[in-house]
């Protein structure tokens, strides 16, 4: 019976090496969770949206009533432009959101040219308040 088992041990011991020399070390090192490939789409997807944010909220205030609004309001709309890229994805995200509503009210007519002014007036002085804040 002891002979038994010190072969069943030296028969599992000789199939334990052979695997370990015969499978190659990169095949276990590939086995991750995500992929290297799809960490790169992951990546730019993310940079995608980022800048497709960037782009909508600076073409809200590139518009013709928020540069009227800013200038009456004395805020650089240079300033603001550079703000906005320096806000984290959060915040990003944030304002774009409310850009995009004010937006959607003011083409559905939900909001008057006045509010419009008052709503970027705000948001581009938020938005420069944030700057500030991390300075």
């Amino acid at each position: 019976m002891l002979a038994v088992l010190a072969k069943t041990a030296k028969l599992a011991i000789v199939v334990t090496l052979l695997a370990a020399f015969l499978i190659p070390p990169d095949v276990l090192a590939q086995n991750h969770l995500v992929s290297p490939n799809e960490l790169q789409q992951q990546a730019a997807a993310a940079s995608h949206e980022r800048q497709s944010r960037i782009e909508r909220v600076q073409q809200f205030f590139g518009s013709a009533t928020a540069q009227k609004a800013l200038k009456g309001a004395n805020i650089d709309q240079a300033e603001v432009k550079k703000a906005v890229s320096q806000l984290s994805n959060d915040e990003l995200a944030q304002l774009a959101a409310k850009t995009d509503k004010a937006q959607q009210d003011f083409a559905a007519g939900a909001l008057s040219n006045q509010q419009i002014t008052y709503i970027l007036i705000a948001l581009a002085t938020a938005v420069i308040v944030i700057l500030l804040v991390k300075a």
